[in-house]
């Protein structure tokens, strides 16, 4: 059964939140490390919370960042909560954002609706719009650690969107593409679908995110709300590009593709 998979990138796609992520950093370090003044915080901007760690306890000079990051990321972990009234009071959602999910969520119920109708007894045919018969289901594939996703979407309101049981989250891999496989793994694991090749697809503002969908041969998604203008995200190969989430159809559109117009019909 042929399903679709969408995956979101959380922080300048979905959300902007504040200090929240840095400030859970300066949290866990000074757990780990006492007083010590922290290194100043690598880039972040599409990486993986497990890369960011490697490279931030390097900074600090521990000798054997990879032995301990798993120690480092379960600070992280227990931390998280903390910082769930800094995003709340720090942090939005971005422009268009909560109504894109809530239509993507629209489909998948309607999909699901269809499917239990009986199309082909939901094997996972086309019908005559073009839309698929097997799932849609909506997730995320972000660079942060599944506790600080918790709180990041719960805090502004997402979560109620998103099966984050059928994601995949930062501290997997320092690779953000290694978290494609993972994904479609659980999300295969929950839906009894297959989710291959453009039956996922990426949605996320940085060339890191583009690069993960293209190298796994899922369908790519640019939104130009962080710090990459359309024309980066273009050039990185993004299959569709968007100035923000804010036209809805256009947004249903990029995730769908072409050739698959009815995909959302009746959700926009």
């Amino acid at each position: 059964m042929a399903g679709l998979l969408v995956l979101w990138d959380v922080d300048f796609t979905l959300i902007k939140a504040g200090p929240a992520g840095r400030k859970l950093y300066e949290i866990a370090f000074a757990d780990m490390f006492g007083p010590a003044e922290p290194p100043t915080m690598p880039p972040m901007a599409g990486r993986t919370d497990r890369a960011i760690a490697l490279e931030m306890l390097a900074r600090a000079g521990v000798p054997d960042p990879a032995g301990r990051v798993a120690a480092w990321q379960a600070l992280m972990a227990a931390h998280a909560a903390e910082v769930h009234d800094l995003v709340r009071t720090a942090g939005r959602v971005l422009p268009g954002a909560a109504e894109a999910l809530a239509a993507v969520s629209l489909a998948a119920g309607r999909q699901a609706a269809r499917a239990a109708a009986g199309g082909r007894d939901g094997a996972g045919s086309r019908d005559g719009a073009g839309s698929r018969t097997g799932p849609v289901v909506q997730s995320v594939l972000t660079g942060n650690i599944r506790e600080l996703a918790d709180v990041k979407l719960g805090a502004l309101g997402l979560s109620r969107y998103l099966d984050l049981e059928a994601g995949a989250y930062g501290s997997v891999s320092e690779v953000r593409a290694d978290l494609v496989a993972v994904a479609r793994g659980n999300a295969t694991a929950r839906y009894q679908a297959d989710f291959a090749g453009p039956g996922t697809v990426l949605i996320g503002d940085t060339p890191l995110d583009v690069e993960a969908a293209l190298v796994t041969g899922a369908r790519a998604v640019g939104v130009a709300t962080g710090a990459f203008t359309p024309a980066d995200l273009a050039e990185s190969g993004a299959h569709a590009v968007l100035p923000d989430l804010t036209d809805i159809p256009a947004v249903l559109a990029a995730i769908a593709g072409p050739g698959a117009d009815g995909l959302f019909h009746g959700s926009r």
